[in-house]
C-alpha cells in the first residue's frame, strides 16, 4: 500500500478485521489516539469539534484511559469520514483524494460487483470473552451521552442490528439506534419500512419473541452496507463481502443461532416481545434536530440481553449524529454512488456525477449532473433520482445540472440553480411521498397526533437547473478563466499562495 497521499493504490489492499484495518489507517496517518476523555459528552463533543473545524484529512479518532472504565475498553469516533479510509476499506484505485472521483470509483464497482456469500468458522476472536445470565452487564462498556438534550447514553450508533426473516429466511443488517436501558437491555429504534422492523413485525403478529443481535466493531465494509439501502432479500453480509471481493466470516451466535461477525469486537444476543416496550430517546439525530418526537420520548421495543460476546481490549464504533457536517461522508459518498448506479440501470444516459449533500444530511438536498442527450432528459434523470431505491427516503429536493457543474461544490450547484434555471418551468413539485419519524418539516402536532410517527408524507420539489435543452447550444458563454492558463498560474504560484491544483472539491 502506497504511502503516497496524492497517489492512492489500495486496490490490491487488504485487511482481516477492523483492528488490521486500523493498523493500516495508522500506517496512513489518518488515527489519533486520545487518553484521559470522558465518555459523556466530552468524546463526542472532540470527534464534532474535528469534524466541523478540521481542515484537510480528518483523523479518525480512537479514546483509551476512560475515567471510570479498565484501559484498553476503547471508543472509535470517525470511522470511515474520510476519502482515504473509505477507498481502503472498500480497496479502491484512485488517483486523487477527492470525493468525485471516490464516488466514481463505488459506482464503478458496483457495477462490477458480484455478491460473495458468508464463509462460516466454528470460532473467533469475538469468542474470547462470553458472558450469560447473571454475568451480562452492559454498563462495563463505555457507551456515551452523545448530546446535552439525549435521554440517555447510546449502546449502538455504528453497528450492525441483526435479524432473520421468518418467512424466506435470509439475514438482515441495519444500523439501527440502540438505547442503553439497562445491564441487560437495550432499546432498538426502527423506522416503519426499514428490513429489520418488517422482520419484527412478521413475529410479532404471530405472537413470537424476535430474535436478534447487535454486532459492534465489525469490518468496516459490513458497516458500511448495513447503513445503505440494499434490495429486500439482500443480505449485507453477500453484499460487503462483494465490496471487498473477500467473504465476511461468521459463526452461530450461541442464543439466537444468527450468523454473527467473527471478528466483531462486541455482539449483544438478545430478543424483543410483542408489546413490550419503554420510551426511548430523544436522541439528536443526521439531519441535526430532535426531530422524531422532539424532546419527548417515544415507545420502543425493548431488547433483553441473553448473551454477550466480546474481544479483549474491546472497541466501541460509535458515530456522532448532529448538525451537518457530521459523521456523514461515508453516507454521502457510498449512497450518491448507489443513485447513480440506480440511474444508470434504468436507462438514463450521460450521467456524469451525483452528489448527496452533507448540509442535506445526504438524504435531503440531493445534485445529479448530466451531459444531456434529448429533450426531457434532464427531467428523466431528476423524476428517478428522487424516487429511486437510495433516494425515495424523504430526498426533498433533487437538482438537475449540467456537466460543467461541479456537484460537490454547493457554491457551484446553487449558481447554476440561480442563473440556468426559471422556476415557472424549472421546478417540480411531487406530493405525498415517502418521509420518516425523523423528517425535521413534519409538523410536531402531527406527528403527536399520529398513530405511528412513520406513517407521514413530504412533498419533493425536483429542480432542472440545466440550460434548456432547445437552446443549450446557444447557452450564454461563462467568463472564467480556462483550464490551461488556470493549470499554469497553479504550476508558478500554487505553492506561495497554498492553491490545490484543482477547481474540484477535495474532502
Amino acid at each position: 500500500m502506497s504511502r503516497d497521499t496524492g497517489k492512492l493504490r489500495f486496490v490490491d489492499s487488504n485487511y482481516s478485521d477492523l483492528r488490521d484495518w486500523l493498523e493500516q489507517v495508522d500506517h496512513l496517518g489518518e488515527l489519533t489516539a486520545i487518553r484521559g476523555a470522558d465518555r459523556d459528552l466530552e468524546i463526542p463533543g472532540i470527534w464534532e469539534a474535528v469534524s466541523r473545524e478540521g481542515r484537510g484529512i480528518r483523523p479518525a479518532l480512537l479514546f483509551d484511559e476512560i475515567p471510570g472504565f479498565s484501559t484498553g475498553f476503547r471508543i472509535l469516533f470517525g470511522q470511515l469520514e474520510s476519502v482515504r479510509r473509505l477507498a481502503l476499506t472498500l480497496r479502491l484505485n484512485l488517483d486523487k483524494a477527492d470525493i468525485l472521483s471516490c464516488v466514481r470509483a463505488c459506482r464503478d464497482r458496483l457495477k462490477q460487483m458480484v455478491l460473495v456469500s458468508p464463509q462460516k468458522a466454528n470460532d473467533g476472536p469475538v469468542m474470547e470473552n462470553v458472558d450469560t445470565d447473571g454475568k451480562v452487564d452492559l454498563y462495563k462498556f463505555p457507551a456515551p451521552l452523545h448530546h446535552d438534550n439525549d435521554g440517555g447514553r447510546y449502546f449502538g450508533t455504528g453497528h450492525c442490528v441483526i435479524s432473520r426473516d421468518p418467512d424466506e429466511g435470509w439475514v438482515n443488517l441495519g444500523t439501527y439506534r440502540c438505547m442503553l436501558f439497562g445491564q441487560q437491555s437495550l432499546g432498538l429504534h426502527m423506522s416503519a419500512g426499514r428490513d429489520g422492523r418488517s422482520m419484527m413485525n412478521k413475529y410479532f403478529s404471530r405472537g413470537e419473541p424476535y430474535k436478534v443481535a447487535v454486532a459492534i466493531g465489525v469490518d468496516p465494509a459490513l458497516y458500511l452496507s448495513s447503513t445503505m439501502t440494499i434490495p429486500w432479500g439482500t443480505s449485507e453480509y453477500d453484499f460487503a463481502g462483494g465490496l471487498k471481493g473477500n467473504p465476511i466470516e461468521v459463526i452461530e451466535g450461541p442464543y439466537t443461532k444468527l450468523p454473527i461477525p467473527a471478528s466483531a469486537e462486541i455482539v449483544v444476543e438478545g430478543e424483543c416481545y410483542p408489546g413490550d416496550t419503554q420510551p426511548e430517546g430523544p436522541f439528536g439525530e443526521w439531519a441535526g434536530y430532535y426531530a422524531n418526537n422532539g424532546l419527548s420520548p417515544v415507545l420502543e421495543p425493548v431488547m433483553h440481553v441473553k448473551t454477550v460476546l466480546y474481544r479483549k481490549n474491546p472497541i466501541l464504533t460509535c458515530v456522532q449524529p448532529a448538525k451537518p457536517p457530521s459523521d456523514l461522508l461515508k453516507e454521502g459518498i457510498f449512497r450518491s454512488a448507489l443513485i447513480w448506479d440506480e440511474l444508470e440501470k434504468a436507462g438514463v444516459p450521460n450521467v456524469r456525477g451525483v452528489w448527496c449533500d452533507l448540509a442535506g444530511g445526504t438524504r435531503l438536498f440531493n445534485v445529479v449532473s448530466i451531459k444531456q442527450a434529448y429533450p426531457g432528459h434532464s427531467r428523466q434523470a431528476g423524476m428517478i433520482a428522487s424516487q429511486c431505491g437510495s433516494g425515495v427516503y424523504i430526498g426533498r429536493y433533487t437538482v438537475v445540472v449540467d456537466d460543467d457543474i461541479d456537484v460537490t461544490d454547493l457554491q457551484d450547484v446553487i449558481w447554476a440553480l440561480s442563473t440556468r434555471a426559471d422556476p415557472e418551468r424549472s421546478v417540480e413539485i411531487i406530493r405525498r411521498c415517502r418521509s420518516s419519524s425523523a423528517d425535521p418539516a413534519i409538523s410536531p402536532d402531527l406527528k403527536a397526533t399520529s398513530h405511528n410517527p412513520d406513517d407521514t408524507f413530504t412533498s419533493k420539489a425536483v429542480i432542472d437547473a440545466c440550460w434548456p435543452y432547445e437552446w443549450k447550444d446557444r447557452a450564454f458563454p461563462v467568463v472564467q478563466v480556462k483550464p490551461e492558463l488556470h493549470d499554469k498560474i497553479v504550476k508558478k504560484w500554487g505553492k506561495l499562495l497554498k492553491l490545490n491544483g484543482s477547481v474540484a472539491q477535495s474532502e
